[in-house]
């Protein structure tokens, strides 16, 4: 039975929730996500990793099945895969033995096309992304960027109406990726293409605001939608002007939030009641450069979003070294600008053995590093094995991320100088009980 649809609504996802099992223990992914993309519309999926983008990229295509809820296809509940969509990756997953023209072909044949109409079409779509001349080639004799040009040339074989871009750009160098999203948005723009709606995923916020006509912004702890925002400015993009600036400095505003009382910011011990906050995955050694690198700036303050642009970074490094900083109480982040709090300019300043000093105070502070010190301090010699301590963090977090989280707990322990760590045996130890003071 059809469901009613708003005019030239493409797709609807309607409440959709992904939840994930580990052992006794259901992680959510994706929570109570509700999202519409009409026909014409170029719509970003932005947001910090693991937060679900990528997850709700392979449900609405029909290549993961939902916990709960609901995706609405013109009008129709999808049920299976999406026949009239289709995913371009971030690696290029073409087949090495065949050549370039075959791997296009291939994508038609999956289709059932027709032998007589599968090569012209296949090369009509080769010289719409510029590879004219390279059908015989094979992709170990292709750069970067044109190995991924196969893929949007594969992807559009079928004539997709929704094209789906898991950060399709993410693996290439700086000059490759800014080449294809140029020639992209060519064909887009100018129609050369089949295609109803694109929606892309990305963690890079000025790619964002480049190429998308709306911005919808995640969170993660749960993945969940927080703030869509129409980018009003006509192709092509200015990246310096006033106006382009202007909408970056916004989206960084919503992701990097606003600094929140400690409690808050801190979260519960894992087994006590509250949310457990997970650490960020960044070096120290990074977390100091921006501090200093902050430090040296007018009232010891920036906009995150300038950050990006003068250490040439990612958004994503750099919105987890901001919420490291303002985790630790180096900073305190608002309306898109980090400014060093006392204790942060006293970190930038000092000395490495000082520095250590600080971080060690800092982090004993956290409830994870708490955690994790009174398991040592009870067990005997002082001393874990890590599959212990990882078994113990899968009931706060899902296997993959109760790794990450343990590999920080480490690096962060043995910068501070508190914890010990033996590859060899694996084990964990306390390093010392002796309290440091700031």
């Amino acid at each position: 039975m059809a469901i009613p649809a708003t005019p030239n609504t493409l797709l609807e996802l309607k409440h959709i929730q992904q939840n994930y099992t580990s052992g006794t223990r259901t992680f959510t992914a994706v929570q109570d996500v509700n999202l519409k993309l009409h026909e014409g519309e170029f719509v970003a999926l932005l947001g910090p990793s693991g937060c679900g983008k990528s997850t709700l990229l392979r449900i609405l295509t029909g290549l993961q099945t939902p916990s709960e809820g609901q995706i609405i296809y013109r009008g129709q509940r999808l049920k299976g895969v999406n026949p009239y969509a289709t995913i371009v990756f971030q690696t290029f997953a073409l087949f090495p033995w065949l050549t370039v023209l075959e791997n296009v072909e291939l994508a038609l044949k999956a289709r059932g096309v027709a032998a007589s109409l599968r090569i012209p079409r296949a090369l009509d779509l080769l010289d719409r992304v510029g590879l004219d001349g390279f059908e015989n080639a094979y992709p170990r004799e292709l750069s970067g960027g044109m190995r991924q040009k196969v893929g949007f040339a594969r992807a559009m074989a079928v004539e997709p109406e929704l094209l789906c871009l898991d950060e399709p750009f993410s693996a290439l160098d700086v000059l490759s990726a800014e080449s294809l999203r140029n020639e992209l948005m060519e064909l887009w723009t100018s129609g050369k293409i089949p295609t109803k709606a694109i929606l892309m995923v990305s963690h890079n916020i000025e790619e964002a605001v480049l190429m998308a006509d709306r911005i919808v912004v995640m969170d993660k702890e749960p993945g969940r939608i927080v703030a869509e925002i129409k980018v009003e400015l006509p192709h092509p993009r200015q990246r310096h002007s006033d106006a382009f600036r202007a909408v970056v400095d916004n989206v960084y505003a919503l992701l990097a939030g606003q600094t929140e009382p400690e409690a808050a910011e801190l979260g519960s011990e894992p087994g006590q009641p509250g949310r457990t906050r997970a650490l960020p995955h960044v070096h120290i050694s990074d977390l100091a450069g921006l501090l200093e690198y902050v430090s040296e700036k007018p009232d010891d303050q920036d906009d995150i979003y300038r950050l990006t642009e003068e250490l040439k970074i990612d958004s994503d490094r750099v919105l987890s070294l901001t919420e490291t900083a303002e985790l630790l109480g180096f900073a305190t982040v608002a309306k898109g600008d980090i400014r060093l709090t006392p204790l942060g300019e006293t970190f930038a300043e000092a000395s490495i053995l000082a520095r250590k000093e600080i971080f060690a105070a800092r982090i004993r502070r956290l409830p994870l590093v708490r955690w994790l010190m009174g398991m040592l301090q009870r067990a005997d010699k002082h001393t874990l094995k890590w599959d212990v301590v990882k078994l113990a963090l899968e009931l706060e977090f899902p296997p993959e991320e109760a790794e990450k989280q343990l590999d920080t707990l480490i690096n962060w322990g043995r910068y501070a100088e508190i914890l010990a760590y033996d590859d060899s045996s694996e084990e964990i130890t306390l390093e010392t009980l002796t309290e440091k003071a700031v």
